[in-house]
């Protein structure tokens, strides 16, 4: 078998990965894929021209002709952008197998609103929000409700458009910059206003099939650039799986609150969810969980340690699920605490560098692997192209273990102005019961 996994980051790599353990592979496409992707045997970038331009219609086009000219068995989709472009629909309506949710079940993640205002309807426990175009009216509810608060643009905004304002000031600020300044486009020229939310986060991501429902191993992310979730938002500097804030209660408690009305409340509202889910969670001092936001698709960097603790042939998994056949699986994890580590390119988030020559990655092991994110092979060069460049994960029987490993690990890497956090799994060895 041929398959093709679309995306270009660490969580594509970690998925490729996977997917080319499967004895009946042949090999996998990534499309376009990275430096680590092109330096695998078992995998294979896929260089469209059509891609240069982002996931637009021909670039769709272009990947479906490739998908049918090689006869690929299915096509995994990892980024949010082409899933909200509609690649899902392209796709199936050529008759080829890929798993993932149409344009219309994708409007989950890629419009704040339309997952606010779903989820209102169907019960989902979920922060206070009001949705604004004009920005006087949103200055006025900020004045009235005040800090914290949280303003995010209604469209995809690459993991740029959540601001987490501790003043009034700081929500007014962000407010002129979405609608005013006009500095995310189209994707912030409506906003969310919503109620900040206390507690501790966790990301529960499934497998859905339009009707079954799978849960993958949970994760905890630590969004923030500096150690002490402190410094910048950003798209993730590492995570770990499992995390120990989700109890087997909580667990039953969120696939009967929040996953499994979802599913139903798609299926009843007409538009049927197949693909990843991915609930971000706030879970609050009394252990009660809410949905801070969904994803249609695997986290980045939730999925390296998920992947990483992914015990089977995860190709049948896919193709189950593309048959609508999840019922009939059961997944099976690594004991073992897996940890990552994201390595980012100096000036990330604001101004990453790219270019910079990237030394030392070791060879995979049973304990520790590294998967590519913002890496490119040149002239037989890895060298970074800026953002998250690598994301390191380690493996061992307690969460102290596996970091020490990571850290090891990321000893003998090098590139100019790498930085990371010292303390990804801070949180779990915090929790002492």
């Amino acid at each position: 078998m041929k398959l093709m996994v679309v995306g270009s980051g660490g969580r594509e790599h970690a998925l490729a990965w996977k997917l080319a353990q499967s004895p009946r592979i042949q090999t996998v496409y990534v499309a376009p894929g990275n430096g680590g992707t092109a330096r695998d045997p078992r995998l294979s970038n896929v260089e469209l021209p059509e891609l240069a331009e982002g996931f637009t219609p021909a670039a769709l086009a272009a990947l479906a002709d490739f998908a049918e000219a090689e006869k690929v068995a299915f096509t995994l989709v990892g980024p949010e952008a082409p899933l909200a472009a509609g690649i899902v629909n392209v796709f199936r309506a050529r008759g080829l197998r890929v798993f993932g949710p149409t344009s219309e079940a994708a409007q989950l993640e890629s419009s704040k609103d339309f997952a606010k205002a779903f989820m209102k309807r169907h019960g989902i426990p979920t922060a206070e929000y009001e949705t604004f175009t004009d920005a006087d009216a949103a200055h006025r509810y900020i004045d009235a409700k005040g800090a914290p608060i949280v303003v995010k643009a209604d469209g995809l905004a690459a993991g740029k458009g959540v601001v987490v304002a501790t003043s009034v000031d700081e929500a007014h600020e962000a407010v002129d910059m979405m609608l005013g300044d006009n500095k995310l486009g189209q994707a912030g020229a409506r906003v969310v206003i919503e109620e900040f939310l206390a507690g501790e986060e966790a990301s529960f991501i499934v497998m859905v099939d339009g009707k079954h429902v799978l849960p993958l191993a949970t994760s905890q992310d630590h969004k923030r650039l500096l150690d002490g979730d402190t410094g910048p938002n950003t798209g993730g500097m590492g995570a770990y799986s499992p995390a120990p804030v989700v109890t087997p209660q909580l667990h039953a408690r969120v696939m009967r609150e929040i996953i499994l009305p979802t599913v139903r409340g798609m299926e009843a509202d007409g538009i049927r969810f197949t693909g990843f889910l991915y609930a971000g969670l706030m879970i609050d001092a009394n252990g009660n969980p809410r949905t801070l936001e969904f994803n249609c698709r695997m986290g980045d960097p939730e999925t390296q340690p998920i992947m990483a603790r992914l015990k089977g042939d995860f190709a049948k998994v896919v193709e189950l699920a593309i048959d609508g056949r999840l019922d009939t699986v059961e997944l099976s994890w690594d004991r073992r605490t897996a940890l990552g580590v994201v390595l980012a390119a100096r000036g990330y988030p604001e101004n990453p560098a790219k270019g910079d020559l990237i030394a030392g990655i070791p060879d995979e092991t049973d304990a520790s692997v590294t998967f590519h994110g913002g890496t490119t092979l040149r002239d037989g060069k890895l060298t970074s192209t800026g953002g998250r460049v690598l994301c390191v994960v380690g493996l061992s029987d307690s969460v102290r273990g596996a970091q020490a490993t990571v850290y090891d690990t990321i000893n003998q890497i090098s590139f100019e102005g790498m930085q990371y956090r010292r303390d990804i799994g801070y949180r779990a060895l915090n929790r002492k019961h």
